[in-house]
């Protein structure tokens, strides 16, 4: 995928999590991430980008304040 793909994707994300607003964006998340999810053929493909994501917040959260446990 190109730069300009990842930027319309991503632009479409945020204006869909707008559009579907704060109290529907973790259904909209679960739903998006289940239906790209199901495009791998193994689990061993997803864990490692699961665990990134999450090494990610936890490092973005470590920054807005106390450690992440």
């Amino acid at each position: 995928m190109t730069d300009h793909d990842l930027d319309r994707c991503y632009t479409a994300l945020c204006e869909t999590l707008a559009q579907v607003g704060p109290a529907q964006a973790p259904l909209f998340l679960s739903m998006a991430c289940l239906s790209l999810m199901s495009r791998f053929e193994r689990a061993e493909e997803v864990l490692p980008l699961l665990a990134h994501a999450h090494r990610q917040c936890a490092a973005e959260g470590a920054a807005d304040g106390p450690p992440v446990r």
